[in-house]
């Protein structure tokens, strides 16, 4: 198994790119977050990788960091989702909005990754939700996600969109109460 991969970027085509490792170029495939954050051609590049092999094929996936290179791994693991949709999920969301969508239930959320439905996203909802804690991937307490998900209910009950509600709910403190949230999450609209 290749689990990381050391040496000069030599070509970038989202989402592929291809890393010259002692003269074997390495073409590997990376999330757009990954992507984002690559130096310029000709320079050191350091990607954990996840290998996979397929009957018709043989694929490496690279990631800048522990934490997407897990998360990753957690994707590949819910029943109908395979490394393609699991790139596109991390393409899609970052980590902190995947987790926060788990931990709140937000369907709609996930349903906007292009390839992933109604149906994939709940089957998503559900199998990952005592994963990504065992994950040690989970950021808030029991309380802490009742009140953000009841400061996030109250904020698109008085006409706010989804966006907007969770753009403003994720400026609020951990341990906010729902009703000083709601205040500062209204504040912060209003701008």
């Amino acid at each position: 198994m290749i689990a990381r991969l050391n040496g000069i970027l030599i070509e970038k085509h989202p989402p592929q790119i291809v890393i010259d490792c002692n003269g074997v170029g390495y073409e590997v495939e990376v999330p757009m977050s990954t992507f984002y954050n690559l130096p310029e051609l000709g320079s050191k590049v350091n990607l954990l990788t996840y290998f996979v092999v397929r009957e018709d094929a043989q694929l490496l996936y690279g990631f800048g960091s522990e934490q997407e290179k897990s998360t990753f791994k957690q994707l590949l693991k819910v029943n109908g989702i395979g490394a393609k949709s699991a790139l596109s999920i991390l393409s899609g969301v970052s980590i902190d909005d995947l987790i926060q969508a788990v931990s709140m239930q937000e369907v709609g959320m996930l349903t906007r990754i292009p390839g992933i439905g109604k149906k994939t996203a709940e089957r998503l909802l559900l199998e990952l939700k005592d994963k990504f804690s065992v994950a040690g991937l989970a950021q808030t307490a029991g309380q802490a996600k009742s009140a953000t998900h009841d400061i996030l209910n109250a904020l698109v009950a008085l006409g706010y969109n989804e966006r907007e509600a969770m753009a403003a709910v994720k400026l609020l403190d951990k341990e906010v109460s729902v009703t000083d949230g709601i205040k500062q999450a209204l504040k912060s609209l209003s701008k």
